[in-house]
């Protein structure tokens, strides 16, 4: 991309897209495009056509989704699977009949299987079944990615896709049953610790392995791979690292100042067993994340306690 290049970030008021617009504006691109969801509704298939027909991008980053944790995902499993879908093929087809250079899609890690080898490669993708809990978002995602792969085959497109894992950070959804695990337990410790609560209840029992990316820098690795990467096979951004959500819970509690008990309900759903990118790929490309977890949460905290109607949606 350069300097000049017309940018389009759909999604750019979400956690995701608003960290890749950060990310360009550090880096000197300053011609970016962007439209709220009541400026553009995505799912709008005539109005996408007519975005892309006026404003012609060059680029476009595809952060935009319908997202959620275990409870959001269950109970709204019809809506995850045609919202995603929808936005997103009218946003990569636009693209491609509008002539942009370039688009990168965003997808998330639940695209591999259930049971996938550990750490999970990117041709571990469609090898088995996935994991029931997020099955109808892990499907529209892998069909953006799939799409993509298929333009670029029929039609010599170059069009990438990035599968980040468990991302945090500024502009997170902190909403108490709608939210992902990380920010739901800023704001559960936060809550308790500002009510004097002697206990926190948590979901499962705490063995799940998770890994977790601070926004900021998987922006930084989208921007680069924009600039550095062409192919049908996504990407996968992560750390390498993995915890389980026993001791993410002891992290977050601890930054938090909370000083009561933790128990755990093993009548609610642990999830996916372990989720643990492997990062290679990305790390032969030559790049490597930068933030480590205890720093990223402090930071999502402040974000947090900064934005008092964000925390409260």
């Amino acid at each position: 991309m350069k300097k000049e290049s017309k940018i389009y970030v759909a999604g750019h008021r979400g956690m995701v897209g608003s960290a890749i617009v950060r990310e360009l504006h550090r880096q000197g691109y300053m011609n970016i495009v962007t439209r709220t969801h009541a400026e553009l509704d995505l799912i709008n298939q005539q109005a996408v056509n007519d975005f892309f027909a006026d404003e012609k991008p060059e680029y476009v980053f595809l952060a935009a989704a319908k997202v959620g944790g275990i409870e959001a995902n269950q109970s709204a499993l019809a809506d995850f699977m045609y919202d995603n879908i929808m936005l997103e093929m009218n946003v990569i087809h636009a693209a491609w009949k509008n002539g942009c250079k370039k688009l990168e899609f965003l997808g998330s890690s639940c695209i591999y299987p259930r049971m996938a080898p550990q750490p999970m490669p990117e041709s571990c993708l469609l090898t088995s079944s996935l994991e029931k809990t997020n099955e109808a978002y892990a499907l529209a995602k892998i069909s953006g990615l799939k799409y993509c792969e298929y333009l670029n085959r029929q039609y010599g497109t170059d069009y990438i896709s990035v599968m980040p894992t468990n991302l945090y950070g500024p502009n997170d959804n902190y909403h108490p049953r709608h939210s992902h695990v990380l920010p739901a337990l800023i704001r559960r410790f936060h809550e308790a610790k500002e009510s004097g609560a002697k206990e926190v209840v948590c979901w499962g029992d705490g063995s799940p392995l998770r890994e977790f990316l601070y926004v900021d820098d998987l922006a930084n690795l989208c921007v680069f791979l924009m600039n550095n990467y062409s192919g049908n096979e996504t990407v996968n951004a992560g750390t390498g690292k993995e915890l389980s959500i026993k001791e993410l819970t002891e992290i977050v509690a601890d930054i938090i100042g909370y000083n009561g008990e933790i128990k755990w309900d093993t009548s609610m759903p642990n999830g996916t067993p372990r989720k643990l990118l492997d990062v290679s790929k990305a790390t032969a490309l030559g790049w490597t994340y930068r933030t480590e977890l205890s720093d990223g949460i402090r930071l999502a905290y402040e974000d947090f306690l900064n934005n008092p109607m964000r925390a409260e949606r």
